[in-house]
């Protein structure tokens, strides 16, 4: 005679998450306003979130986690600011890589790295260097980085090509444009996150997010965490991709 228990159904098991999520991380300025600190409070909570959320991905099993930290359009804030943003950077980078390293987590930064400080520069590379046999997470930082110069700067490179002669113009396919992108190697993302209730991209990963899911959250960054990390996986399980083609 069967069991009440064995009668039962098991659960199905839960949808594997996406292998690639993207994050545009904005609203510190907007916390720190909200409670009469400066903007640089409001950037010291944010790097904390970042600690959170990369904690998250990992632990939930997303491949690729590329959050866009820096934006080419950010070098036009006040000096003392951008000062502000390049001082949180160098001390992420050297007091977060030993526990990136420690828990597998792979760095890959993406952006023109000549706007960069050569300190900051190095302290890049050295930190690339030594997390790339880490294969639990790839963290991707976007720094100094906009999808349309991005994009402009491949075609550039393809028209010279073009012009000397080792570069067929009619024989340029989609893979060989997506390989000269700052993301060469990386799956384009399935989900897209935007934090602060705005509702745009604002020049982030616009070749690579032409499938992607994209989900906008009120909650401004210094307060993102698990609870909304997973709410916006949750969102992205719940939605059909067809990628152009017909619902089924």
């Amino acid at each position: 005679m069967e069991t009440a228990a064995a009668q039962i159904a098991s659960p199905p098991p839960p949808p594997p998450p996406p292998t690639h999520v993207a994050i545009i991380m904005d609203g510190n300025g907007r916390w720190a306003r909200a409670r009469g600190l400066p903007r640089t409070a409001g950037h010291k909570r944010g790097a904390e979130a970042v600690r959170r959320t990369v904690e998250t991905a990992r632990e939930m099993g997303i491949g690729y986690l590329t959050l866009y930290a820096f934006s080419s359009e950010n070098w036009k804030r006040p000096a003392g600011e951008v000062t502000d943003l390049m001082g949180l950077l160098r001390l992420y980078l050297r007091n977060e890589v030993s526990n990136l390293n420690r828990n597998g987590v792979r760095l890959k930064v993406i952006g023109d790295r000549s706007r960069l400080g050569p300190d900051i520069v190095a302290l890049i590379e050295e930190s690339e260097a030594k997390t790339a046999g880490n294969v639990a997470l790839t963290l991707v930082l976007a720094l100094s980085y906009g999808g349309r110069q991005e994009i402009v700067e491949v075609a550039r490179r393809m028209a010279r090509a073009a012009q000397n002669g080792t570069l067929d113009p009619d024989a340029i396919s989609e893979a060989d444009f997506a390989a000269g992108l700052f993301t060469a190697g990386i799956p384009d993302p399935d989900l897209v996150i935007r934090t602060s209730g705005e509702k745009r991209l604002s020049n982030f990963l616009l070749w690579q997010s032409a499938y992607a899911e994209l989900v906008f959250l009120d909650v401004l960054w210094p307060d993102f965490g698990r609870a909304e990390l997973e709410a916006a996986v949750n969102d992205f399980h719940n939605r059909e991709r067809r990628y152009g083609a017909s619902a089924g």
